[in-house]
């Protein structure tokens, strides 16, 4: 699981800081709207013919990653 995170690389000096895919400047918020909305993995893929099925388990498990943080309440 840890190699898929790996594909998901930050620069700031590519796409303003945000999360790419493996350098391309296919950010990984590119890849969750196109799930929003309501391309399939594999339309995806022919949409953007440069990322591999990986790159997508990569991108939803970063934001995956990103959302699990523990909320402290007052």
């Amino acid at each position: 699981m840890a190699a898929l995170l790996q594909r998901i690389t930050v620069s700031p000096r590519q796409c303003g800081g945000r999360p790419c895919i493996r350098g391309m400047r296919i950010r990984v918020s590119d890849v969750l709207d196109l799930f929003v909305a309501g391309l399939s993995a594999e339309q995806i893929l022919e949409e953007l013919p440069d990322l591999e099925m990986d790159d997508l388990k990569a991108a939803l498990k970063y934001a995956a990653r990103k959302l699990n943080h523990p909320v402290l309440v007052a």
